[in-house]
């Protein structure tokens, strides 16, 4: 007696292995977002028409398992416990756990994405975007998976024998709702429907991208790249796991196919010398082995033809990686190259760099001029070096100088005051500017230079009458103070170290005025006579700083005139800063001993205020 229908499979494997392909179908749309580039359109459109085909065969195959499930003769329920039913219930329940909680866990991360995208700069927008792009695709892989699963879980909890042909159907028509209906719709019922969808038009706007010109773009299309190879891996995984689960529902059937053709060798042998009667009974045996065999053939038929197709789509998958690995390759080169190039021109500026620095310190022998060429230099290394670097790393020549006029206008006016100080530091180092020891005034405060730098500078604080000592403190000024209108720095003139000090005297109405005179300029003149050769010394060499300019005789002078309190004598003369104290002592005392003489000068009063190297 015949068997029950052949080639049937476990219901729970039919829905199962539909599922699998739904979930593996909705991968395409990940593919979509992969094909960037014109290259890559061929790979998908491919794509797309065999997924087409393996959805379409896999509903069919489905469809014609379920009148076969329809067909078998009905089993009586069975009091005893199912354990395996129920381990099955138990580890669909855990899987949709786990989908829960990786779809959670993949909504957070891309919302985190889609924030660092809203506040991230032009350079990594794209980077961003690309992440965010693939995000949303595991997201709808995840879903569609989670879907899958909570269908088949449904499936379990709801059949009532292991079968059951009505409720298979019914789990298949309600998977067929989840793709288009040119792809579910059973063959032959509505040719205007069951053709292949196009793929979609969605890539026919990609255009050329243009190749990146800069290391950050290199570096920037890497990655993007390095995700997309990372993401055809996983389309492709999934496309082996689906190739298995077809393999694993046609390997019974291939046993089958082979058992029927053993059975039938053995019926050919034994015709040889079967009488009429077996003969018969050979008859009626071969066209049961026959009517099975395309049973078999039947079922075995759609599952070979998506295991060919999954194969195509494999090999697709294979060469589309390939495509791209090789874009990345040859884009890792390049991006080499340009380092190379970039670090041989850095190594170049440095050696120029060094050329200046040795060639500075054999004929540039002044330690001022010397520091003013070394800071040059360093200037011009660093500025030149930045401009190497940022043209280097731009990827479009535009782009670049536009984000460069956006931030050197930023830091123009966040750094205000910094960069006037540092153009002010060329001031204060040019040809009458001043240097580290020399005696400065700036508003209130005298004092001598100990550090000159490019923002600002400190003076070592002088007070005191007479000769000015250290006060123990440092005074720090900006340089921007040589622009300030209410300021200003005084200094001595170069190769000077004087300052003029004035004497007023008020003699007595009866002094003879003549005699006075005299006796004033005798006893100035005396008393300068010790220091006349170092103050003719920076008599020339003021001459010879100021060459452009006549400079003022260093003589004193005498200046009398009446007043209403007597004869008022102005004696100004030149001191030398560190002597200063000495030279008044000595002026002092010769014009004491001059007013003593006979006939003697009454001195009704005097005082003695510093003049100012200006006045």
């Amino acid at each position: 007696m015949a068997a029950g229908p052949p080639g049937t499979q476990d219901p729970a494997q039919i829905v199962q292995f539909l599922s699998h392909t739904i979930s593996w179908y909705r991968q395409l749309a990940i593919e979509q977002q992969l094909a960037t580039e014109p290259s890559d359109v061929t790979y998908y459109q491919e794509n797309h028409r065999v997924a087409d085909q393996v959805v379409q065969i896999a509903f069919d195959w489905a469809r014609s398992q379920a009148q076969l499930q329809a067909k078998r003769p009905a089993q009586k329920p069975s009091s005893t416990p199912q354990p395996a039913n129920t381990d099955q219930y138990q580890r669909l329940l855990q899987a949709v756990q786990k989908a829960d909680q990786q779809l959670q866990d993949t909504q957070t991360e891309l919302d985190s994405t889609r924030a660092k995208l809203a506040h991230a700069p032009p350079s990594k927008r794209k980077t961003l975007q690309a992440q965010v792009a693939e995000l949303e695709s595991e997201t709808g892989l995840i879903e569609a998976r989670r879907d899958a699963i909570n269908n088949m879980l449904e499936f379990v909890s709801t059949s009532n024998a292991a079968g059951g042909g009505a409720s298979l159907r019914a789990q298949i028509e309600e998977l067929s709702r989840s793709v288009p209906a040119a792809l579910s719709h059973p063959s032959g019922t509505n040719p205007s429907q069951t053709t292949t969808e196009p793929a979609p038009n969605a890539t026919t706007s990609i255009t050329k991208r243009t190749e990146p010109t800069g290391i950050w773009g290199l570096i920037t299309d890497l990655v993007r790249l390095s995700e997309k190879m990372h993401t055809l891996n996983g389309q492709a995984s999934s496309t082996r796991e689906l190739l298995d689960n077809s393999r694993s529902l046609n390997r019974p059937l291939l046993d089958s196919m082979r058992g029927l053709v053993q059975q039938g060798e053995q019926v050919f042998a034994a015709a040889d010398t079967a009488t009429p009667e077996q003969l018969a009974q050979e008859t009626q045996q071969l066209d049961s082995l026959t009517a099975q065999f395309k049973q078999v053939s039947a079922q075995l038929l759609p599952l070979g033809k998506i295991n060919v197709l999954l194969d195509i789509y494999q090999r697709t998958l294979n060469n589309w990686h390939d495509a791209v690995r090789r874009q990345a390759g040859e884009e890792l080169r390049e991006l080499l190259l340009r380092l190379g190039v970039l670090a041989v021109l850095i190594a170049i500026v440095f050696a120029i760099g060094e050329i200046w620095r040795r060639t500075t310190f054999r004929y540039v022998h002044e330690a001022r001029r010397r520091y003013q060429f070394l800071l040059v230099r360093r200037v011009v290394i660093w500025i030149t070096i930045a401009l190497i670097v940022l043209f280097t790393f731009a990827s479009q020549l535009g782009s670049a100088v536009t984000f460069a006029g956006l931030i050197t206008a930023g830091v123009a006016v966040a750094l205000q005051n910094v960069i006037v100080s540092v153009v002010a530091y060329f001031f204060l180092i040019g040809k009458y500017g001043i240097r580290v020891g020399d005696r400065v005034q700036i508003g209130d405060v005298t004092g001598e230079v100990v550090d000159i730098g490019l923002v600002r500078m400190h003076l070592m604080e002088l007070g005191g009458s007479g000769d000015a000592q250290p006060t123990g403190r440092v005074v720090a000024f900006s340089n921007s103070i040589v622009f300030q209108p209410s300021s200003g720095v005084f200094k001595q003139i170069p190769g000077t170290n004087f300052i003029w000090h004035e004497l007023k005297l008020t003699l007595s109405p009866e002094t003879n005025y003549g005699e006075a005179k005299q006796r004033l300029n005798e006893a100035i003149s005396k008393a300068l006579e010790d220091y006349r050769e170092n103050i003719e010394a920076q008599q020339q060499g003021m001459e010879r700083n100021l060459n452009a300019v006549s400079p003022t005789e260093l003589r004193p002078k005498v200046k009398l005139h009446y007043t209403a309190a007597g004869v008022e004598a102005n004696i100004r003369f030149p001191v030398e800063l560190g002597k200063a104290s000495e030279m008044d002592d000595h002026v002092m005392k010769e014009i004491m001993g001059a007013m003593d003489r006979e006939p003697k000068l009454k001195l009704v009063s005097a005082e003695m205020p510093a003049v100012k190297a200006g006045d």
